[in-house]
């Protein structure tokens, strides 16, 4: 069996970390599936070569704590089980069509393709799925390519040989879609894609509000938050838990997907949770943050994988991200059928070249966006000229590996919001923009928002951008071995409260022009880890912060990035059995 270049860092990074936990606790096998040719991350080994001890980094103090308390450590989150079905290799769907032989696509760019792409997606859906492929060549598409049907892939020859050519925007196809909070913003500045994973129900619900001017929610609530029925209630249980108490058995079986939900109260202390139980939560000014609480209640899409009825116990397949209290009412629900096993490989989606829009005004030039999506996955996909690159939008455990944005610049190039959870984003590339920025406009980065948790951004390269939260209280989000030119914006509108919650960690990152903002964390998340990033300055857009009084964050190692190990915490808590 050939080595792969994950196998290798995985074996390495198994080794130390087995060395660094308790008793008794063995290391994983090594994880497989990597990115064949990718550049080493900052202080990583190279595959084949010997590892001087000069540049073995040094093992972190916080890295030695988590190992012994890994589901429940005070400033670093879990995340070795993020992105598609908890980090397993994605899967290569058979071949059922081909569109230029079966449909009558036509490469050359002379016709639209749309059609013969959505008949080609939809006809393998109703079969059960499998992978409609799409040769070498440029493709003219008019209008969304969408993908509504699990176990379906999109597959081009590769990003460099299959290119589908957008000409219009979702402004055009679907009509403007105004915010939700009025004014005279564009949702299509967060939202869709001209490439749109989304199962079929929501998908309608969504169009059908847009095109009335109802300005629907999104995320798992689908436009009703009434609409779900409560399956039981939850025991109390602590942050870490796996194994939970419920009412009730008699409404869930081993493989079901749930819904967690936790409720604020009138003190907002589910909210005070998320940011940690520090003090200064407790005095914040919670009740003004209109759009934040309109995210309440939290709801946590996990599966059930096993339930004992006679003790009413049941396990779930990753640990309580949060306590759960009876004071936040915790039940399990049903909820909007997601998209699952579906995924987008191995093309490129390029828009025809507009300036880009002043800012929140985007007319919906958009790439890829997976919306109620569960175990889906982009791999080897370019996006240019985008106004939003990729977009995860109430997705859960979604992997995005080998992407890359460039063109005429972004607003989002990568975009996280509505309650999305535990993906996993690895081996990306952010481009400097081909023209300067139109006055008005502005650029983020990797962006993470509303209420999201346990996100994972890996091995990335950013030429610009920056770390956004965009406010709306994310929490237990990690970046690792990322090599960014700092020169973005963080956004999010002042309702929507706090830039950060609890367990942020930035793990060795370097900064090529040695801005701090959104980058360094010790004085502005709670409870929160900087580990191994470079010398900083505040220079620039300098970040406040939200609560007043200790933070209880923590800083590491400051001013060397790749002497830290392990180099990266993602691939370090995978490699971890526990």
């Amino acid at each position: 069996m050939e080595t792969t270049r994950r196998g290798l860092l995985g074996s390495a990074i198994g080794v130390a970390a087995a060395a660094a936990l308790p008793s008794g606790t063995a290391s994983a096998a090594p994880r497989t599936g990597t990115t064949p040719g990718r550049p080493p991350s900052p202080g990583e080994p190279v595959p084949g070569e010997p590892v001087p001890a000069h540049a073995r980094g040094r093992t972190a103090a916080l890295w030695r704590e988590f190992t012994r308390t890994p589901f429940t450590h005070p400033q670093i989150p879990y995340v070795g089980r993020a992105g598609y079905r908890g980090g397993a290799d994605l899967p290569r769907r058979p071949v059922v069509a081909d569109v230029v032989r079966d449909y009558g696509a036509r490469p050359d760019g002379s016709a639209d393709a749309a059609p013969a792409l959505n008949r080609a997606l939809r006809d393998a859906g109703r079969r059960g799925g499998g992978t409609v492929y799409v040769p070498p060549g440029t493709y003219r598409i008019d209008g969304i390519v969408r993908i509504g049907h699990d176990r379906v892939v999109l597959r081009g020859a590769g990003s460099g040989h299959t290119t589908l050519h957008a000409t219009r925007s979702l402004t055009d196809l679907i009509g403007p879609y105004g915010s939700r909070y009025g004014g005279d913003k564009s949702s299509w500045s967060w939202a869709g894609g001209l490439i749109w994973l989304c199962p079929q129900a929501r998908w309608e619900s969504l169009t059908d509000a847009i095109k009335a001017r109802d300005r629907p929610f999104e995320g798992w609530t689908g436009n009703r938050r009434d609409a779900w029925r409560t399956l039981t209630a939850v025991r109390p249980a602590r942050r870490g838990d796996r194994t939970v108490t419920v009412a009730d058995t008699t409404a869930l079986r081993p493989g079901a997907r749930v819904l967690l939900q936790l409720s604020d109260d009138a003190d907002h202390t589910l909210l005070r949770h998320m940011s940690g139980d520090i003090p200064g939560a407790a005095v914040y000014s919670w009740d003004d943050k209109t759009k934040l609480t309109s995210y309440v209640p939290y709801e946590w899409p996990c599966r059930v994988t096993a339930v004992e009825p006679r003790h009413r116990r049941i396990t779930l397949d990753r640990p309580l991200p949060l306590d759960a209290r009876p004071a936040f009412h915790p039940r399990l629900t049903t909820h909007v059928t997601p998209l699952t096993g579906a995924g987008v490989e191995a093309l490129t989606l390029e828009m025809t070249e507009t300036p880009q829009s002043p800012h929140l005004l985007d007319k919906g030039y958009n790439g890829v966006a997976l919306q109620c999506a569960w175990d889906c996955w982009v791999d080897d996909v370019h996006v240019r000229h985008a106004d939003n690159g990729f977009l995860l939008v109430a997705a859960k455990a979604c992997t995005l590996r080998r992407t890359r944005v460039s063109g005429r610049g972004s607003h989002h190039p990568y975009c996280c919001r509505e309650g999305s959870h535990d993906n996993l984003v690895e081996d990306f590339t952010l481009d400097r923009r081909t023209v300067p920025a139109p006055p008005g406009t502005q650029l983020h980065g990797i962006n993470v928002e509303g209420l999201s948790s346990h996100n994972v951004w890996s091995r990335g390269r950013m030429a610009m951008g920056t770390f956004d939260t965009h406010r709306g209280l994310p929490f237990a989000n990690v970046r690792t071995a990322i090599t960014v030119t700092n020169d973005g914006a963080h956004g999010g509108d002042g309702s929507a409260g706090p830039l950060y919650g609890a367990r942020f960690t930035h793990w060795n990152i370097t900064v090529t022009n040695h801005r701090a903002g959104c980058v360094r964390l010790d004085d502005i998340a709670p409870y929160s880890a900087t580990v191994a990033i470079g010398e900083v300055r505040p220079f620039g857009q300098i970040d406040t912060p939200d609560f007043s009084g200790p933070l209880r964050t923590r800083a590491e190692l400051y001013g060397h990035p790749g002497a830290v190990f392990p180099p990266n915490l993602h691939d370090a808590q995978r490699a971890l059995r526990l």
